[in-house]
């Protein structure tokens, strides 16, 4: 674990995974919510966790270096269901780079509960864990300038959901009518760090 300075009152905690960044971001939230930890923000990333806003960084720079935190689980809740229509134009592609004819990228990717590791790139876009490391597949080597909003994608070890129309080099296997986004709604992210998600397939049109 490395701790870097950010600013007065802020921290980035570096660690070697992203599973090793879940559990660091599940603890300080726990530490927080006992009121053990003062922060304002604190924000997982892939293999770091920001925290800002704190009363004492020194401090808490010394604790986190020189102690072995005890990693709680990603946090319990709700599972998040969003319906999907496997019928994205790279389905084909994905199931030849995994050995399988396309409804079992179907079957693998909708028995799989994923969970949101952390979001970014876009608002309502998270970057959600869950498939073994043989179901890693690569980008696009020619990105798409324009990825319809409610396509479900892959790339690495992540799946994601585009919430509005973008570019972008992942791979598409299904689309979702789920608003990921919403700015009149409480919250707009449909999606948040630590949430569990299931995507539930549906027939097509």
């Amino acid at each position: 674990m490395n701790v870097l300075p950010v600013g007065e009152d802020a921290l980035l905690v570096e660690v070697s995974s992203g599973d090793e960044a879940q559990a660091l971001h599940a603890e300080l939230l726990r530490r927080r919510a006992e009121g053990s930890l003062s922060a304002r923000e604190i924000v997982p990333a892939a293999r770091t966790v920001l925290l800002d806003g704190l009363d004492a960084p020194a401090r808490l720079a010394a604790e986190l270096t020189r102690a072995d935190l005890p990693h709680a689980p990603p946090r319990a809740g709700d599972v998040v269901e969003i319906p999907v229509r496997y019928d994205g134009p790279d389905l084909a592609d994905v199931a030849a780079h995994w050995g399988v004819p396309e409804h079992e990228v179907a079957r693998i990717h909708g028995d799989t509960e994923f969970r949101v590791a952390f979001c970014g790139f876009a608002p309502g876009f998270g970057y959600l864990t869950g498939l073994p490391p043989r179901y890693d597949v690569p980008r696009r080597a020619t990105p798409r300038t324009a990825v319809p909003a409610g396509s479900v994608a892959l790339a690495g070890p992540y799946t994601g959901v585009y919430p509005r129309s973008s570019p972008g080099g992942w791979q598409l296997i299904g689309t979702t009518d789920a608003v990921l986004w919403d700015h009149a709604r409480v919250p707009a992210a449909l999606l948040s760090p630590g949430t569990r998600v299931r995507f539930v397939p549906e027939a097509g049109p």
